[in-house]
């Protein structure tokens, strides 16, 4: 029995970008996710622009190697319809989009990606990313230099080596076929989400939601409570082998399922609201916008060597952190002890009554006090209430009161 997916798409602008430029299509075979590099006025033009035309590949093939070649073919045509559209409308120079689509032929699935956009599968409870991202950070993991939690976090993670757009007249497009099984859960996605919401919580989702659409809401409200700072699209494909099982009706979303628009700079930002800022102070503000750099070693050299100075900063900041931690400990038990030394207290030492300085308490075992002036009076000459009150020791509130106090004791001594 023929395996069919049950499908679901949403796209939305987020809680701090005016436009929403990412776009999504949901065919009967095809499926894609592209999202417009937000630093430029047609990053919503470039997302639609793509999203279109490669929408034109979805219908039946022969193979899922027939499938890849008319994907690659539509992204290429889809780069250059990207570049006519802004050698008429100039204003859009420098505009691209990222773009992750896949085919669905049988039991197989052909991919074709660009960009940072990403395609999952999440099979038996394990989500695995299928696609690389096309950015600098990911070349800086990939030769060790830094870790994937950096990368996250990284000051030039928007900066994309390779898109779709007026940039590059031949962009390198990755392709694979890919099996799928029954039960199987793929997704595609844009930063929006991948970048905000962690792998365990999207293996959460996909693991207890039943349906797609349920499924697919669930994340974008994810990405909107950790304060949504770009758009966010997601498309869900399930593999199912129930008869009754059929893909929604070709449909699309984001700047795609608009009429497009050209000349328009984009809106201001949208204010962050207090309650967002306050539940999401790191996630909150807008990210970077993206752009585009030539995949060229003197670039990856350079970001090489600022990774570097900025890891050596880190380090003399540490350093520096540490150091004025550690002199701030050695000041404030500097001053702690002097404190002490302030005070005094009638004790007993080797049987006779004597005035200490400092508090009657120790940290661990260190005393906090020591004899300061050991007197003749024995504390066995006291009358026994006095010897009680010398043994657990008297407070004194000054160095004169404690030398009245022995002077009351050395009396009761003498009687």
């Amino acid at each position: 029995m023929a395996t069919t997916p049950t499908t679901a798409a949403v796209s939305h602008v987020g809680k701090i970008r005016a436009s929403n430029q990412d776009s999504g299509y949901l065919g009967r075979h095809l499926y894609l996710v592209a999202d417009g590099m937000g630093g430029h006025a047609g990053g919503d033009v470039a997302s639609a622009i793509a999203a279109q035309r490669v929408a034109e590949a979805d219908q039946g093939y022969a193979s899922p190697e027939e499938a890849v070649e008319a994907l690659q073919s539509a992204l290429i045509a889809a780069n250059g319809l990207l570049a006519e559209t802004v050698f008429e409308h100039n204003e859009l120079t420098g505009m691209g989009t990222t773009v992750s689509a896949l085919v669905r032929v049988g039991d197989r699935l052909a991919l074709a990606h660009i960009g940072d956009s990403r395609v999952y599968r999440f099979r038996e409870g394990e989500l695995e990313q299928i696609t690389t991202d096309h950015t600098f950070v990911q070349r800086l993991v990939e030769s060790g230099r830094i870790t994937p939690e950096e990368a996250a976090v990284h000051p030039r993670r928007a900066v994309l080596m390779r898109v779709l757009g007026d940039v590059d007249a031949s962009p390198e497009i990755d392709t694979a076929v890919l099996d799928i099984r029954p039960g199987d859960r793929w997704m595609l996605c844009s930063d929006g989400l991948s970048g905000y919401v962690s792998d365990e919580k999207i293996v959460q989702i996909l693991g207890t939601i039943r349906t797609a659409q349920g499924a697919a809401d669930r994340l974008v409200k994810e990405s909107l409570d950790h304060g949504a700072p770009d758009n966010v699209t997601v498309l869900l494909i399930d593999i199912d082998d129930s008869e009754g099982a059929s893909g929604a009706a070709p449909v699309f979303v984001g700047s795609a399922a608009q009429p497009l628009s050209f000349g328009q700079e984009e809106v201001a930002r949208r204010p962050i609201r207090l309650p967002t800022l306050l539940l999401h102070p790191l996630k909150a503000s807008a990210p970077d916008d993206a752009h585009f750099e030539p995949e060229s070693e003197s670039y990856l050299d350079e970001l090489i060597e600022e990774d570097r100075r900025r890891a050596i900063r880190r380090r003399v900041l540490w350093a520096v952190g540490v150091g004025l931690a550690a002199a701030a400990i050695v000041l404030a038990g500097y001053l702690g002890y002097r404190w002490t030394q302030m005070h005094y207290f009638v004790g007993v030492s080797e049987g006779n009554v004597a005035i200490f300085q400092g508090v009657q308490q120790s940290i661990g075992p260190i005393s906090l006090s020591r004899v300061y002036q050991t007197t003749s009076i024995a504390v066995d000459d006291l009358p026994l209430y006095q010897q009680e009150a010398v043994e657990n020791t008297i407070s004194a509130d000054s160095l004169r009161d404690a030398h009245e106090i022995v002077d009351r004791l050395s009396a009761a001594a003498g009687d």
